[in-house]
């Protein structure tokens, strides 16, 4: 940890370091523990679906305890994006009681937000969308490996025979660092410069043929699109681009590959299948390809796909030749509260301001799907 601010000059200044717990303009930082108020912030998404709305109701029920304990008070405050969030952010601040604020940042306009915080003295731990500039003042960036996952599909896929010349689909959450990090993750490990682990076997593997970059390139330029996390914006994606896809796959040896980021764009793939807008010529192509598809997250809906419990069981089954997700659980904003918590407690804190802390990641497909529980999701 960078060197403590401490100004003890006068009762006056020691109330004041009392409130500067996160990087200065300076670069320096105080000691965990430091808190003007009592008041713990969790900034998350309005409960709907998906994802981020499971995350946000960790986080409540995270507070609720947190309210209970009695050492602390807790608010969770929900928004739809990150101008909202900033307008929480000033109501905080006005409070004059904020202890500290977990942040899940909904999209990078949240980053005034960030930089609001870092202005206040507040200290604040970022969670999973880590915004860049603000990550440096940060108490804890914490979130998911997204290199991570990024390189388990890469090596999940590069198993199941991808090679230079195939067709891959990739369907991207948004243009935040989330899907940045597992474009950077699933590119490393096919160029050799990343290796994958995995947390349950806990083996790590690396490519069985380091690509050049001009082959990941020609892999990941032509079919790729920014789907918003959305399964309906997958759908209308591969329902317009899908004839040329199954085209290049069959010009190309015969095999298709999705990289999926999310589990819900992976449903929007299965939902196109079970719909009635695919030609039977186009369903009968892909019937004749190998297709393998990717997705990361953990909806326990598309574990019961894999296990053969769910309708769409068929479809995956008739279809695709392989299906997997990568473990991302939503359960982690818990943790991320908690980290909160310890820093407040100023003991036994190991990070200094700007540090990233990442949960394991693993594959989990038909093979394995019976050992975990995933998230409801729709």
């Amino acid at each position: 940890m960078r060197k403590a601010l401490i100004a003890l000059v006068g009762a006056a200044m020691v109330l004041a370091s009392a409130a500067c717990s996160v990087t200065t303009g300076g670069g320096e930082s105080a000691a965990p523990g430091a808190a003007a108020g009592k008041t713990v912030y969790v900034l998350g998404p309005t409960p709907d679906h998906g994802w981020t709305a499971q995350a946000g109701t960790y986080g409540q029920a995270r507070v609720d305890e947190i309210n209970k304990e009695g050492k602390y008070k807790a608010e969770y405050q929900a928004s739809s994006d990150g101008e909202a969030q900033n307008d929480l952010v000033q109501t905080i601040i006005a409070n004059g009681d904020a202890a500290g604020v977990v942040f899940f940042a909904l999209d990078d306009s949240a980053k005034s937000g960030q930089e609001a915080l870092i202005g206040a003295n507040i200290p604040f731990i970022s969670f999973d969308r880590i915004i860049e500039g603000p990550d440096k003042s940060a108490v804890l960036n914490f979130s998911g490996d997204n290199w991570a996952v990024g390189a388990g599909i890469g090596y999940w896929l590069q198993k199941n025979g991808m090679k230079p010349g195939d067709t891959l689909v990739t369907l991207i959450g948004d243009n935040g660092t989330v899907s940045s990090r597992r474009q950077e993750g699933f590119e490393q490990f096919l160029l050799g410069t990343r290796e994958y682990t995995d947390n349950v076997t806990k083996e790590t593997s690396k490519t069985t043929q380091a690509w050049t970059q001009d082959e990941v390139n020609a892999l990941t330029a032509t079919y790729k699109e920014v789907c918003d996390w959305s399964a309906d914006k997958a759908y209308q994606y591969l329902e317009q681009k899908l004839p040329d896809i199954i085209a290049d796959a069959k010009a190309n040896g015969g095999n298709l590959y999705i990289f999926s980021m999310d589990d819900e764009m992976t449903f929007g793939f299965m939902n196109l299948l079970e719909g009635n807008t695919l030609t039977d010529a186009a369903k009968q192509d892909l019937k004749d390809l190998n297709v393998y598809v990717s997705a990361i997250g953990g909806m326990q809906e598309l574990y019961d796909v894999m296990a053969g419990k769910a309708s769409q069981s068929k479809i995956a089954d008739e279809y695709f030749d392989g299906l997997m997700s990568m473990w991302f659980s939503p359960k982690m904003m818990t943790t991320a509260i908690n980290f909160m918590l310890q820093y407040l407690d100023g003991t036994d804190w190991p990070f200094k301001a700007g540090d990233g802390e990442y949960e394991p990641t693993w594959i989990v497909d038909k093979s394995n799907v019976s050992q975990f529980e995933g998230f409801t999701g729709h």
